[in-house]
């Protein structure tokens, strides 16, 4: 049974190492190392980020004799772990031209190659677990990645596509996928409701511990907003009204000019377009409005006469068959600990623990989510003003 389980192990890392340079498999050498803001990472990052993840966390501790494939790799390529010491600064790794794609390619194939070698010793539960958590981490990536490359191709006044058919990672077509036009209210009777993980599988530390949340009686929609809808808010003058706005975001919005959806342009003939991973695209109206921050989430909700929900009413909502999966769905929960929760010991400690603070919190998933990374207590965060993920917007009745 137990080399069973390292079997399956082992066919899982490679299912997901390989997943990751598959992604980048449509961009050019030139793509890989470019980062136009700071909240960008270049794909060669990502690459090796992900597998210093596995020689800082798991080989250096777990292998024997484990021989680090470069010295200076645990400086460039720790993103913020201060227990493992110096990093290089986030806002300048698009400046590092070197290693070149080539090197942080082998470099994946060195600690792949120690991690397959690692697993054959059949190691302990405990460090297959740190295993599960790099894989779940390098998924977070794989979002990342297209999200972060999106953002790279769609600044530039060229308009490339990332890819225009079917890869064998993902398919672009699913972005803006149409939904279904009339809009239903479900209805949930409020009451006592059990949140956050408990049994089986794996789990982030911010999804626990599970307790119980007394609920008001509320109706959620059955649907996201959709981009018609949205563009109604444009039309009505949403941008320009205070009184839809936290004082916060209405700051936010003067200062970047802020007037439409990320992404969102005029074309020739006047009408809304955007960019897509397929290049640019007249807006599809009846496909989820996405890129959007939680300040537009939220103005939008008020406009609309509504609210976003508190995350507690959207697990419970989900947990009674709510649709969801198409975009990661602001809420008016502000990201902070579950009762019982614990950071673990050492580095690994610091993935979500110390996050905890200025962050909203987003459930759901998108169409870049990895298969399988969706899970119906997962815990996504952002800062308010941040909308280069697939973000969208739920609305509950007040």
């Amino acid at each position: 049974m137990r080399r069973d389980v390292i079997a399956d192990t082992a066919a899982r890392f490679a299912e997901v190492r390989a997943r990751s340079v598959a992604l980048c498999a449509p961009l050019a050498p030139e793509d890989h190392v470019v980062q136009p803001v700071v909240d960008v990472s270049p794909p060669k990052w990502h690459l090796a980020h992900t597998t210093w993840f596995f020689e800082a966390m798991l080989l250096a501790h777990a292998a024997p004799g484990y021989r680090v494939f470069h010295p200076a790799y645990n400086h460039l390529f720790n993103s913020y772990y201060e227990g493992e010491g110096e990093r290089w600064p986030r806002a300048q790794r698009g400046h590092l031209s070197r290693p070149t794609v080539a090197e942080v390619l082998a470099y994946r194939a060195h600690v792949d190659a120690a991690v397959s070698a690692w697993l054959a010793t059949e190691p302990p539960a405990p460090w297959l677990e740190r295993l599960e958590l790099g894989l779940q981490h390098e998924q977070q990536h794989q979002e990342l990645l297209l999200t972060d490359t999106k953002l790279i191709l769609g600044h530039n006044p060229l308009r490339p596509a990332y890819s225009t058919d079917d890869t064998a990672a993902v398919d672009v077509t699913a972005e803006h996928a149409p939904q279904a036009t009339a809009l239903q209210w479900i209805d949930h009777p409020g009451g006592v409701a059990s949140i956050g993980h408990a049994g089986d599988g794996f789990a982030f530390d911010n999804e626990g511990g599970r307790h119980d949340v007394l609920l008001a009686p509320f109706a959620i929609a059955d649907r996201l907003v959709s981009n018609a809808e949205y563009q109604k808010f444009i039309e009505a003058g949403g941008y320009g009204d205070a009184g839809h706005w936290h004082a916060d975001g209405w700051d936010w919005l003067r200062q970047n000019a802020v007037a439409a959806p990320m992404y969102w342009f005029r074309g020739e003939d006047g009408a809304w377009w955007h960019q897509t991973l397929a290049g640019p695209q007249p807006v599809p109206p009846h496909a989820p409005v996405t890129h959007i921050s939680w300040f537009e989430a939220s103005a939008y909700a008020d406009w609309a006469g509504a609210r976003l929900p508190t995350e507690f009413e959207w697990e419970a909502a989900a947990a009674r068959g709510m649709a969801w999966g198409q975009r990661w769905e602001w809420t008016a929960s502000a990201y902070a600990p579950y009762p019982g929760f614990h950071r673990a010991e050492g580095s690994v400690g610091e993935y979500n623990g110390k996050f905890m603070v200025s962050q909203q919190v987003l459930r759901g998933a998108s169409f870049a989510t990895p298969p399988g990374h969706q899970r119906l207590t997962y815990r996504n965060f952002f800062q308010p003003p941040l909308r280069w993920q697939y973000t969208g917007i739920r609305l509950v009745k007040p």
